[in-house]
């Protein structure tokens, strides 16, 4: 081996947490398909798609089912074959209300045909990457083809691969390292040549030394410039600004983007499945989810079709054994806090996590003792106590001066704040303060 790469340099703040990656050699398991899907027209950050079948239309996998004109979108296809048998409004496990389509599955997982997609430069590889429907499998959901059509004026040289998957217990993005590195290798080439690209970053946490070793192995094979480098495991190193930091020594200022500072950022799913699309032409119709917490019976690492309903991949997963306290979708720090599972897959859902009573237990709320923990464990350097203050004064041009604007939500503050505050929450609250401000 080349040998592999250590970060440029450290970053701040972060919080050291129990990785509980309990799920991490189980390898993932296809589920048995469910008699129906229930998939929404808003699956991005962006517009939402409108239906393109009707109640009646027979379909199959991989069949267009929803599209957009906008350009921050990406389209949606069926991932069962079947019957639509209705579209209906359903709010998502975000809290947003959505246009839906729902599918009565025939048991057959009958595809639709699939070719590989046509590419020879950088226009077609943008249009093969919108026309997979492919977003962000790491959880943020920003349509691919946006993020890799890159500005005339940029000038990037190089792409990142985050798969530090610093999240306690998810463990998909470990599994596709070990289970699907060739088509990851297959993806960085493609984006490297077609983006003209010349370095590549594969950034693994240390906790994971056998992705580590198969990626730094098939890159040696690759003969590109394609690295791996090794990152100190600590909470949030997987953000997006910290793994640019880490790997390159370069800071993202307030306001800008990546590709301002030379970089491009891919999750490690997102980029298997280019390589996967690549190769076969068919769509983004699936993804892997890590089904975990004390509640679950039996966790696992599963593959499950989007749109599949959470209260059915419990089932899959043996129930629960207990009545959870808390359902989150995703991780812990960043996951969202569900009321129930009777919610369907989007693409962007990496881990389904439930708990039972004390195993995550909420601390009582008190007040500051200006330990300063929040502002020490920030990786940006801001004070969250300060942006409380602020948004409780509602003043919004002192809550711009604070940052909490350029807040990433990582949790951080909040894990290490004693007083238990909900300071996520206050930035949350902050943001939506300044952009009530800025539209008046």
């Amino acid at each position: 081996m080349k040998g592999v790469l250590k970060a440029v340099k450290k970053g701040r703040g972060g919080v050291d947490i129990a990785h509980n990656k309990n799920t991490a050699e189980m390898p993932v398991v296809r589920i048995t398909p469910p008699p129906f899907v229930e998939i929404p027209m808003r699956q991005s950050i962006g517009a939402e798609c409108e239906p393109t079948v009707k109640a009646g239309d027979r379909v199959k996998i991989g069949q267009l089912i929803g599209d957009s004109a906008a350009y921050v979108s990406a389209p949606v296809y069926a991932s069962v074959s079947g019957t639509v048998t209705g579209i209906k409004d359903i709010e998502l496990s975000t809290g947003v209300v959505s246009k839906t389509v729902i599918i009565e599955s025939d048991g057959l997982m009958e595809e639709d045909s699939f070719q590989p997609p046509k590419v020879s430069d950088t226009k077609s590889f943008i249009a093969a990457i919108r026309a997979s429907g492919l977003v962000g499998l790491g959880g943020a959901g920003f349509p691919a083809h946006v993020k890799l059509n890159l500005p005339q004026e940029a000038e990037i040289d190089t792409l990142i691969i985050n798969a530090a998957e610093c999240e306690p217990y998810i463990t998909v993005d470990y599994r596709e390292c070990l289970e699907n590195s060739e088509n990851i290798m297959r993806g960085v080439s493609a984006v490297k040549k077609y983006l003209n690209i010349d370095r590549v970053v594969i950034a693994v946490e240390n906790n994971k030394p056998k992705a580590i070793e198969i990626l730094s192995e098939i890159a040696d094979k690759s003969g590109e410039n394609v690295r791996v480098m090794q990152l100190k495991s600590r909470y949030p190193q997987g953000a997006e600004k910290m793994i640019i930091l880490s790997a390159t020594g370069r800071k993202i200022p307030p306001g800008k983007l990546p590709s301002d500072v030379g970089c491009v950022v891919m999750n490690v799913a997102s980029i298997a499945f280019v390589g996967r699309h690549l190769a076969t032409g068919k769509p983004l119709v699936s993804r892997s989810m890590t089904v975990d917490g004390s509640a679950v019976k039996n966790p696992m690492n599963v593959r499950v079709p989007v749109g599949t309903m959470m209260d059915y991949i419990i089932d899959f997963c043996g129930g629960f054994t207990c009545e959870p306290e808390k359902i989150v979708c995703g991780g812990p720090m960043m996951g969202t806090a569900l009321i129930g599972i009777n919610f369907p897959v989007l693409k962007g859902n990496n881990a389904l996590l439930a708990f039972c009573e004390g195993d995550c237990a909420v601390k009582k709320e008190t007040d500051c003792i200006r330990c300063g923990r929040c502002a020490a464990s920030c990786p940006l350097s801001l004070v969250p106590t300060n942006v409380e203050k602020f948004l409780k004064a509602k003043d919004v041009k002192k809550l711009k001066h604070a940052g909490a604007a350029v807040c990433m939500e990582c949790g951080s503050c909040a894990y290490s704040c004693p007083a238990g505050k909900p300071l996520v929450q206050y930035m949350r609250l902050a943001k939506a303060m300044i952009r009530e401000g800025e539209a008046k």
